[in-house]
């Protein structure tokens, strides 16, 4: 008699399938990780530009202010002008004015006003969209 061996059976090997579907959750997962966090930073860029253009604007408002009132009181106009009612009131505007005369050749007198203006919407440690900006103007007067 003869012993007959059964014939070993394939066995298919199990679990490839599985490693490959975690490899492509974990690539996924992180690529959505990465494009959040980008969105997240682009939308804090683009918050702090337009504070920093509303400040621009602020502080020109302050610069014209200051330029009306040397213009049409002669005086150096120093102050906080107030914004209420406009789209820029959660900023404090400061305008600061230095003035020095001299005579022309002519003799007439002519002024010179130095008018600087800050404005700001907070602190530094007080906000995350703090912004700050500061504007400079040289203009000429003769009375």
């Amino acid at each position: 008699m003869s012993t007959m061996r059964p014939e070993p059976t394939l066995r298919r090997e199990t679990g490839f399938g599985l490693v490959a579907a975690l490899f492509l959750i974990i690539v996924v997962t992180l690529l959505v990780v990465a494009m959040a966090r980008l969105s997240s930073v682009q939308h804090g860029s683009t918050s702090l530009a337009i504070q920093q253009a509303r400040a621009y604007q602020a502080a020109r408002a302050g610069l014209e202010w200051g330029i009306s009132r040397a213009f049409n009181a002669g005086a150096c106009a120093a102050g906080n002008p107030s914004l209420a009612g406009s789209g820029l009131a959660e900023f404090a505007v400061g305008v600061a004015c230095s003035v020095s005369s001299y005579t022309d050749d002519d003799g007439s007198l002519v002024q010179i006003y130095r008018i600087t203006a800050t404005a700001q919407n907070g602190t530094p440690a007080g906000r995350p969209d703090y912004a700050y900006r500061q504007l400079s103007a040289t203009v000429e007067r003769r009375p």
